[in-house]
């Protein structure tokens, strides 16, 4: 995942978990006391938000890279035919699902997709899952479009006819809108 020196560089594409896709706009370093701390300055691409992610935190906060192509076959493969499974308990399945939101992993974010699109087919979901289903959708088309260097538009294609094959709706984002 990271680089042999076990850093990224300015212009790297990365992910910063639960909040999507950023580039590495600088490295910087700022003294306190005896000690230099080193940063990575980032730009969240869809809400322009600046983070700074010290160096010791880069794994703590899961910071990593923006998704190849292997991995995205994984989660078209697993968004057409992967099993998936819902807690019957609303609690213990929004913690469940916030829980796969936090690992920063596409592929859970892809499973977090999944379950609720078939949890909505028997039965609405409430405020807290919809808004869920809404993240996942975003940071899910997001990356992949940054991945591919492409369109979001096209990834929403792709996405549509992978969970078509399980018999299954890919919201789209006007569904989200109050």
């Amino acid at each position: 995942m990271i680089s042999s020196d076990g850093s990224f560089h300015i212009g790297d594409k990365v992910v910063y978990p639960n909040h999507g896709v950023g580039i590495i706009e600088q490295i910087s370093s700022r003294t306190f006391g005896a000690t230099v701390e080193k940063f990575y300055l980032l730009k969240i691409k869809s809400s322009s938000l600046k983070v700074m992610v010290p160096f010791h935190n880069v794994a703590s906060v899961g910071l990593r890279r923006v998704v190849k192509n292997g991995e995205i076959q994984k989660i078209l493969d697993y968004l057409t035919d992967g099993e998936c499974s819902n807690n019957t308990d609303w609690k213990y399945r929004f913690k469940e699902n916030s829980e796969r939101m936090r690992t920063g992993s596409l592929l859970e974010v892809a499973a977090v997709l999944k379950s609720l699109l078939l949890l909505h087919q028997s039965k609405p979901l409430s405020f807290r899952e919809k808004k869920m289903l809404e993240r996942a959708r975003y940071l899910l088309v997001s990356e992949l479009a940054m991945a591919k260097n492409c369109e979001e538009t096209q990834i929403e294609d792709v996405l549509s006819k992978a969970l078509s094959r399980s018999k299954l709706h890919f919201p789209e984002a006007s569904e989200f809108e109050a």
